[in-house]
């Protein structure tokens, strides 16, 4: 699933090449993406329709983009967008051919004068949403936490959060009400470079840690979005279809049995809530309490 870089790269995107544009018209070609409108597809087709696009924003993974009427003033509505699994955000010529997994396609005119822009989402996980009143922040993800790169990110406030919990602390990142934008990825990421195992429990980390790891996690996700964040496959690509290529640069996921590039042990792979997790046994040695519970 597509983590904060990546998602980050497609809002840079659409800033970029749809801002002021107008939508002149709306195709929803499968209604799933567009399931959570409650207006169904044709009414999603028809709020859309006239509507100018303003600065794409973010929050975590989620993406929106405010509505301004007709003439450019300023509505309560906004554009909602989650990629999901494998949805993508692009902007394409007019006459270039549909994807294969084309799901909605919006013609546009003014700033992206014969371009469109199309939702393509091959497994259908994503989908799009007209929100009543969330051209600021949309309600539907309000309770979602700041990310680490929003300059309004509490870091004291996170880790007092951090040190009265007693889940591991890996499963505290993912943890979209106290951070978001951290997935799997960047989270295996940060802890090698902390040297934090995975399941060392929150209220056993010094206020001193849970800020050093803040800052590793700033500086991967911060890396990964100078390469265009992670793709291993052609689903996770910008607006303009290109992938990143941080996934070269990573050090501990996917690197089962490869040696740790700072110590040389093997790295190992742990089944992590139906997912991989890959560590380092020397630099993240395992906490006691799991031991024991062996």
């Amino acid at each position: 699933m597509p983590e904060l870089p990546e998602v980050e790269v497609v809002r840079a995107g659409l800033e970029r090449w749809v801002t002021g544009a107008r939508v002149v018209s709306v195709d929803v070609l499968h209604p799933r993406p567009v399931r959570r409108d409650p207006r169904g597809p044709a009414g999603f087709a028809l709020a859309l329709t006239g509507r100018r696009l303003g600065v794409a924003r973010r929050r975590g993974k989620y993406l929106w983009v405010p509505l301004d009427d007709a003439d450019g003033r300023p509505t309560d509505d906004a554009l909602m967008a989650h990629l999901g699994m494998s949805g993508q955000m692009l902007v394409q010529p007019a006459d270039a051919p549909d994807e294969r997994h084309l799901r909605v396609r919006m013609r546009l005119e003014g700033a992206a004068e014969g371009r469109e822009l199309r939702f393509v989402d091959q497994r259908m996980f994503g989908g799009l949403a007209l929100s009543d009143g969330g051209y600021d922040v949309p309600p539907e993800i309000a309770h979602i936490a700041l990310d680490p790169l929003d300059e309004a990110f509490d870091d004291d406030a996170w880790a007092r959060r951090v040190r009265r919990r007693t889940a591991g602390v890996k499963r505290l990142l993912l943890d979209q009400t106290l951070v978001s934008g951290i997935g799997n990825i960047y989270a295996d990421e940060a802890l090698w470079r902390a040297r934090l195992h995975g399941d060392r429990p929150g209220d056993r980390l010094t206020a001193r840690q849970c800020r050093e790891l803040l800052g590793h996690v700033r500086e991967v996700m911060t890396e990964a979005l100078a390469q265009g964040g992670t793709s291993f496959d052609a689903l996770y690509v910008d607006v303009n279809g290109s992938s990143g290529y941080f996934a070269r640069s990573l050090s501990a996921y996917g690197r089962e049995g490869l040696p740790c590039l700072r110590c040389g042990t093997p790295m190992r792979r742990i089944v992590f809530t139906n997912r991989s997790s890959f560590f380092c046994p020397r630099c993240q040695p395992t906490p006691r309490a799991r031991r024991a519970r062996r």
